[in-house]
């Protein structure tokens, strides 16, 4: 099995650089490779019991390293698909902006404690989540790529805040800028389509 690296049609951004975008396309393209790569070392330690035997520490630590690589892939994806078809505001009529109001009250009081998700120190994404055996809405702080993450939850919103998604645009003093950028070129119809796949 190989992963296939996705395109994406991302229009020029307001406050994040076209250099920005394409150096941070590359970071996602090493992760796919990096995906596929353990897979088939894995697979070569693999030809035998014997040999199976002999590389048992390699092997798993090979695994361990896949969820970082795979989880990489994806939440790159998730992010740069929100980019898409450039900004459009949310539709107040809409089920996950229902679900966001009956949740937090409101709309701008979700988005006020997701930014604030997004300035926690250190790298990682702030996430929201869908889980459907509660029905319920959720954020996440997801450290590095992988360590955070809710098991079950549908990924509805993923903002990227490794230095890599920012720096060459703003200093990490100023991230916060870098935040307001997002949502400003932000495609919240992604978001509401994933709800609605999603519910």
């Amino acid at each position: 099995m190989k992963f296939a690296e996705k395109t994406f049609t991302i229009p020029e951004l307001r406050g994040i650089s076209q250099k920005t975008i394409d150096e941070h396309l590359k970071l996602y393209s090493g992760y796919t490779k990096s995906a596929n790569l353990i897979l088939e070392k894995i697979e070569g330690l693999r030809t035998s019991e014997e040999e199976i035997t002999k590389n048992t520490y390699l092997i798993s630590e090979l695994q361990r390293r896949f969820s970082f690589e795979f989880d990489g892939m994806r939440n790159h994806e998730y992010y740069f698909e929100q980019f898409e078809g450039g900004p459009h505001s949310k539709n107040d009529q809409s089920e996950l902006v229902e679900k966001i109001n009956e949740t937090w009250g409101s709309f701008d009081a979700w988005l006020l404690r997701f930014k604030e998700i997004a300035m926690t120190r250190g790298v990682g994404w702030a996430v929201l989540y869908f889980d459907k055996k509660t029905n319920t809405l959720n954020h996440s702080w997801v450290e590095e790529q992988h360590q955070g993450h809710l098991t079950g939850g549908s990924i509805i919103l993923a903002l990227d805040m490794w230095e890599h998604s920012y720096m060459l645009d703003f200093i990490p003093s100023e991230k916060k800028k870098y935040v307001e950028a997002f949502f400003e070129n932000l495609n919240f119809s992604v978001s509401e389509k994933r709800f609605m796949e999603e519910k």
